[in-house]
């Protein structure tokens, strides 16, 4: 039997924005209960892969198939406030240009309406062979949609 507490957590989009809510763990911390820097990024990370997810793009599937897929090719990031032991984060991530073969996007770490962390992100899309190539026509159009909600 199986219960709603068997399913992962999925974020969503809100207009332009996708937000994407996480609780900080002890694994999350250092030994005075304050968020490790690099895990910010973690943070993020989870907060890119579910947005890309709920635009109906299987990278799953495309990396299986093909070994194409998206590596973060910049990251310009500011650490503001410390999080702390299980405090409510949410991730905030907006698409903010789409060329052909990437995608930056705005990520915002909040703990209600503070800003914790916020960076850009610009993802390139790759070969197997981790060559840049042309993000499918399809993603493009998806990526350029949610940008212009968020206008």
């Amino acid at each position: 039997m199986t219960s709603e507490f068997d399913r992962p957590y999925r974020g969503g989009f809100v207009g332009g924005q996708h937000r994407f809510a996480l609780t900080v763990y002890f694994e999350d911390t250092d030994t005075a209960g304050i968020v490790y820097y690099a895990n910010y990024l973690k943070f993020m990370e989870r907060a890119r892969s579910d947005m890309i997810r709920a635009c109906d793009i299987d990278l799953a599937a495309e990396l299986r198939s093909s070994g194409r897929t998206y590596a973060v090719a910049e990251v310009a990031i500011k650490y503001r406030k410390p999080g702390y032991l299980y405090d409510d984060l949410v991730v905030v991530s907006t698409v903010e240009q789409v060329r052909a073969v990437s995608v930056t996007i705005q990520q915002t770490v909040m703990r209600k309406a503070e800003i914790l962390a916020d960076a850009t992100v610009t993802a390139a899309f790759l070969t197997s062979d981790q060559r840049p190539q042309r993000q499918p026509i399809e993603w493009v159009e998806r990526f350029r949609q949610i940008a212009d909600m968020g206008k």
